[in-house]
């Protein structure tokens, strides 16, 4: 019996791309030389498509593949995967939520500590011989301090968790005020800026999240203020981001995501008040691990028509 066509767009995890070379006869989309004629050829019986949060799915591939009806997104966003086409043409489109919260949880606070500890910037100083000069300069504190978090979802409740136990003050903004949450809401961006210490960014990407941290949220942050990005590159004024790194105007900044990754501002580079990650905030192998167990169950349910694990609200 022959294995289901499935469309992979771009490379996965290891172990998961095992996992589906061994349940389908894989394509993979990034390797074509000719993608159209790809395309053409699995048209009539291709029903999958494996993603990422990272490479997506535009139109013009759902369009080239009519038997499209299930998409394995592996990550929690999916603002890369055009969903309303999607919706339009009666597909299904999944992501892996829930896994990754206490990774990317914990990597917002390995940004936290070494934005504001400046651990980075000290790791240097000692490789450089400068501690031989004399002492490091002193740094801001974490304990104790304000902490606004814009995008209150699971893994903004669990980043406040831990913000609690390093005694914190939180605060959050969101589309909307949350039944049972008793931390301060603020119902702009801006606002919570100019009430925190640190401002940590979770919100999902897309279009209704691009640079919802304007100039002004920067601006209102201000000198003594850090801004911790783990969502996506979108969500912040970049350009904005490094004039205020750059001038003072924002005291630093630990980034997770950029907007046109892999690729950084090289302004970023000689500044020491910033810490630069490559897009890892669920770096971790159990957390891969348990990601691509998602998109391996969720397309697996599909052809045994079973209720799909975790589908996207858009197209339930």
């Amino acid at each position: 019996m022959s294995k289901p066509d499935l469309l992979v767009i771009g490379p996965l995890y290891g172990p998961t791309m095992a996992q589906l070379d061994a349940a389908y006869t894989t394509h993979r989309y990034w390797e074509a030389a000719d993608k159209p004629s790809l395309l053409g050829q699995i048209a009539g019986t291709c029903e999958a498509v494996a993603t990422s949060g990272g490479h997506g799915l535009k139109a013009e591939v759902i369009k080239a593949l009519p038997k499209l009806k299930i998409v394995g997104s592996f990550g929690v966003g999916y603002d890369s995967v055009d969903v309303a086409a999607c919706k339009a043409a009666g597909i299904h489109v999944t992501n892996t939520p829930d896994v990754l919260t206490d990774c990317v949880a914990d990597t917002t606070w390995a940004l936290i500590l070494s934005t504001v500890r400046k651990t980075v910037s000290y790791d240097k100083f000692v490789r450089d011989g400068k501690w031989l000069k004399g002492n490091a300069p002193l740094t801001d504190k974490v304990w104790g301090e304000k902490m606004g978090i814009i995008g209150l979802g699971r893994i903004g409740k669990a980043i406040a968790k831990r913000g609690e136990g390093f005694g914190m003050q939180v605060a959050y903004h969101g589309r909307s005020k949350q039944a049972g949450v008793t931390f301060p809401y603020y119902a702009t961006p801006a606002e919570l800026a100019r009430n925190v210490k640190i401002l940590v960014v979770v919100t999902p990407g897309g279009k209704e999240t691009d640079k919802l941290v304007s100039a002004e949220v920067i601006e209102a942050l201000g000198p003594k203020g850090y801004l911790i990005n783990i969502s996506r590159g979108s969500t912040i004024d970049e350009e904005a981001l490094v004039k205020a790194l750059a001038t003072g105007k924002l005291g630093g900044a630990g980034l997770d995501v950029f907007v046109e990754e892999p690729k950084v501002p090289e302004e970023l580079f000689k500044l020491d008040n910033v810490v630069l990650q490559p897009h890892v905030g669920s770096g971790t192998h159990h957390t891969r691990t348990a990601m691509g167990q998602m998109v391996v169950d969720n397309l697996a349910a599909y052809f045994v028509g079973k209720p799909l694990p975790s589908e996207v609200p858009e197209t339930l």
